[in-house]
């Protein structure tokens, strides 16, 4: 996971790219791999969310978001994903 966190004139910007090859069933079954995606990404902000988004298999492998919030520098962000085997990960930034 690789995590950028910038603030100009109050708004923070996040940029967020995850590591997962978001593979379904149907793919999996045709590459002869196992069933691996991404389900949910939430974005904290000092403990309250400011972001988040329910995926699946149907996004690109390692995908990109990015997002806005209202924010300032030195604001921690606290990415955390949950997988479909339920598995979770995490990882922080403070704001530049």
């Amino acid at each position: 996971m690789k995590l950028k966190a910038k603030e100009n004139k109050g708004i923070v910007e996040v940029k967020l790219l995850l590591d997962s090859p978001m593979v379904g069933k149907e793919e999996a079954e045709i590459k002869k791999i196992g069933v691996d995606f991404l389900t949910h990404v939430t974005a904290k902000v000092n403990g309250n969310v400011v972001w988040e988004a329910s995926t699946g298999p149907f996004l690109s492998k390692n995908p990109y978001f990015k997002f806005v919030y209202k924010g300032a520098k030195g604001d921690e962000v606290v990415i955390e994903t949950v997988d479909n085997k339920g598995e979770t990960k995490s990882d922080t930034v403070k704001v530049k």
